[in-house]
C-alpha cells in the first residue's frame, strides 16, 4: 500500500487527501482529467501546490480510460486506490443525467476492475450523504435502509456502492464507501455555499437562498475529511465491505449558516429569495458512532473555527 493512486486528486478533497496520505509515508500518484465544470485553472494550481513534493506524481486522464488505469497501476506499483474523482453537483445532474451515470458509474467500475486485474486489493471510494435521501430524521446512519435518490448525482452514488460491495463480494477485495457531508475549506469549489456565498458577500453581490432558509446541513470541515479518509485507508485492508459516515454531526440551517458568515466577514448579507430547487434534501446529519468506533474519526472543527479559517484563506489569496 505504500504507493496509493488517488482519483480526483486535483480537486478540493483530493488536494487535501493527498498531503493527509503523504503524512502517513504514502507515495501518491494523483488522476485527474481538469474537468472543465469549474475553471481547470483552479485545479492545476492545485496540483502546483502538490508537486513541490516529490513523494507526489500527477498524471493526466480519464479514469474511463481503462488501458491508461491499468497502465498508471502497473507502472508505478500501486497497492491502493482512493477513489475520488466524480461528476460533483447535484443540479447539474439533472440537467445531464446520462454523462453523470458514465462519468460516476462507469468510471467506477472501470477502476475497481482495473485494479482487480492489477492485483489491488484495497480501494476506498468516496460517495455522498446524498444518498440518504429527502429524510427529515436524523442523525443518518450506515445500517439505515436504502432511500429513494431524488437527484442522478444521488442516484450515481448509490450505484458506486453497491459496484464496491459487489467487487468485495465477488472477488475478495477490501472496498470501503465514505459518505462525505458538505465538506467546505480551503480549495473550495466555486459554486459551493460556504464559498460562493462568501465572494458574493465580500462584493456585496446577493446571494441565492433558497426557500424558507429551514433546510439544514451537516457541514464539515475538509481537514477533518482528510483525516477521516485516511484512517479509512489505513483500516481497510483485511475488512471486506464496509461503509463510514464522515461528517461533523452538528447541522445548521441555511438562515443560520448565512448568519455565520455575516458574522465571520463583519457585513451583511443581501439576499436572492428563490424558490426550492428540485433534487435538494431538506436535511444531511451523519451519525459518527460506527466511524468513531471502527476509524477513531472525530472531527474537530467546529462550524465558527471553520469559516474564520477558510476566510483567512480567502484573505491570503488577494
Amino acid at each position: 500500500m505504500n504507493t496509493v493512486l488517488l482519483t480526483g486528486a486535483a480537486g478540493f478533497i483530493g488536494s487535501h487527501v493527498a498531503p493527509a496520505l503523504r503524512a502517513r509515508g504514502c507515495r501518491v500518484v494523483g488522476l485527474d482529467d481538469f474537468d472543465p465544470y469549474y475553471d481547470p485553472a483552479l485545479k492545476r494550481a492545485n496540483v502546483a501546490e502538490l508537486s513541490a513534493d516529490p513523494g507526489f506524481t500527477c498524471v493526466e486522464g480519464d479514469i474511463r480510460d481503462a488501458a491508461l488505469v491499468a497502465h498508471v497501476l502497473r507502472e508505478h506499483r500501486c497497492g491502493a486506490v482512493v477513489h475520488l474523482a466524480a461528476k460533483a453537483g447535484v443540479r447539474p445532474s439533472i440537467a445531464d443525467p446520462a454523462l453523470y451515470m458514465d462519468v460516476n458509474v462507469r468510471g467506477t467500475a472501470i477502476l475497481l476492475d482495473e485494479a482487480r486485474k492489477a492485483g489491488v486489493r484495497t480501494f476506498v471510494l468516496a460517495s455522498s450523504s446524498s444518498v440518504y435521501g429527502a429524510r427529515t430524521d436524523a442523525p443518518f446512519r450506515e445500517d439505515d435502509p436504502p432511500a429513494a435518490a431524488i437527484s442522478p448525482y444521488a442516484c450515481s452514488k448509490q450505484a458506486c456502492e453497491l459496484l464496491g460491495r459487489t467487487w468485495a463480494a465477488l472477488h475478495g477485495m477490501d472496498v470501503t464507501a465514505l459518505r462525505f457531508f458538505n465538506a467546505y475549506g480551503p480549495r473550495q469549489r466555486p459554486d459551493m455555499a460556504v464559498r460562493k456565498f462568501s465572494e458574493a458577500i465580500v462584493a456585496g453581490r446577493p446571494i441565492p437562498f433558497y426557500g424558507d432558509g429551514s433546510m439544514r446541513r451537516d457541514h464539515t470541515w475538509v481537514g477533518d475529511v482528510a483525516e477521516g479518509v485516511a484512517r479509512a485507508l489505513e483500516r481497510a485492508p483485511g475488512r471486506g465491505w464496509r461503509v463510514y459516515n464522515l461528517g461533523n454531526s452538528a447541522t445548521v440551517s441555511l438562515t443560520e449558516l448565512v448568519a455565520a458568515l455575516e458574522r465571520t466577514w463583519g457585513r451583511a448579507a443581501v439576499l436572492e429569495r428563490l424558490p426550492q430547487p428540485p433534487g435538494d434534501v431538506p436535511l444531511t446529519c451523519a451519525d459518527l458512532a460506527l466511524s468513531s468506533a471502527e476509524l477513531g474519526f472525530a472531527p474537530r472543527t467546529p462550524l465558527d473555527e471553520g469559516l474564520a479559517r477558510f476566510r483567512e484563506w480567502m484573505e491570503a489569496r488577494r
